[in-house]
């Protein structure tokens, strides 16, 4: 390093190169998502909390769930509305480093909430008669606990990492928000150990999980195909397709986002999924379970009855 170089103090968050008008127009639009996020998720949180119907392993874990997507969006989103409206699109050091934690952790967390909801499902399904004993309550602790202490764990790991690096400029990211790689592309100095560790970590937290899911749900179809009552497959099939659809948007976002490669112009790509899993994921989860769970939908009926005046 030579001894006129600057270090950075405050990074250029880019975002999306757009005229005026389309940044409004997308304000519009993404704060609307933003706001349907938090509602969506904020009523499966409380019809949760207010149905005793609910109080099972599978709705612990998608209120775990819900929290990871209001979290994860919280992260991200409010920044990058602000910067479609602001000129100054800047972000001081230590709440970029922070972001970019906190998005790992949320990211992490989710993926190993999606593993214990898969062997949930197993569980329920493949072994009906032990499943109060397989997944009593202390189990189901311990498995939340564990998916946010490793989660956050691991972010803590590529931070770390990062923090080793000198930035001494140019201090443009070409992201809208701290995204890991995009703030790896700042670093004047050798980064392949923090892609090795990434990749490292890919394989762990992204193919490993999503090798379990497709084991347990292998495993969850061949018991539905032996299910002789037509009302118990379809409702086996109905909880299981929801999940499913979640495990494929997440997961195959976040693989092409980090495994897969890359293309002719892989900024742009990374940041249309980003956006992906950090505004659409979440918005369509809620979605997904309360439109695919009859169990959901009953609940938010007996929510709502027991609210009307007499």
């Amino acid at each position: 390093m030579t001894g006129n170089q600057t270090w950075v103090t405050e990074f250029i968050l880019l975002g999306f190169p757009l005229s005026p008008k389309m940044r409004v127009l997308l304000f519009g639009l993404f704060f609307l998502f933003f706001a349907f996020t938090l509602l969506g998720n904020g009523a499966i949180l409380g019809l949760i909390w207010l149905d005793s119907r609910l109080h099972t392993p599978m709705y612990f874990f998608l209120s775990h769930l819900a929290i990871v997507d209001v979290s994860y969006a919280s992260n991200n989103v409010p920044k990058m509305l602000a910067n479609l409206l602001n000129k100054k699109r800047t972000i001081s050091f230590a709440p970029c480093i922070m972001q970019t934690f906190l998005y790992m952790a949320f990211a992490h967390t989710e993926c190993l909430i999606l593993v214990m909801m898969s062997y949930d499902r197993y569980v329920a399904i493949c072994h009906p008669l032990h499943y109060s004993v397989i997944m009593s309550w202390r189990v189901c602790t311990v498995q939340a606990i564990t998916s946010w202490v490793c989660g956050s764990l691991l972010a803590l790991v590529h931070v770390v990492l990062i923090l080793r690096l000198p930035f001494c400029g140019p201090c443009e990211i070409n992201h809208f928000f701290c995204e890991l790689l995009s703030v790896l592309k700042l670093a004047c100095a050798d980064t392949r150990l923090n892609q090795v560790v990434i990749f490292a970590a890919s394989v762990f937290i992204l193919v490993g999980p999503l090798c379990l899911v497709l084991v347990s749900y292998t495993r969850i179809l061949i018991a539905i195909l032996r299910i002789q009552a037509a009302e118990g497959r379809r409702k086996a099939f109905s909880t299981c397709s929801s999940h499913l659809c979640v495990v494929g948007l997440f997961f195959g976002s976040a693989i092409v986002m980090y495994m897969a490669p890359k293309s002719q112009h892989p900024e742009e790509q990374q940041k249309v999924l980003s956006l992906f899993y950090s505004l659409f994921n979440p918005m369509l989860n809620p979605l997904i379970y309360s439109l695919r769970s009859a169990e959901v939908r009953g609940a938010l009926r007996r929510v709502l009855w027991k609210d009307r005046p007499m």
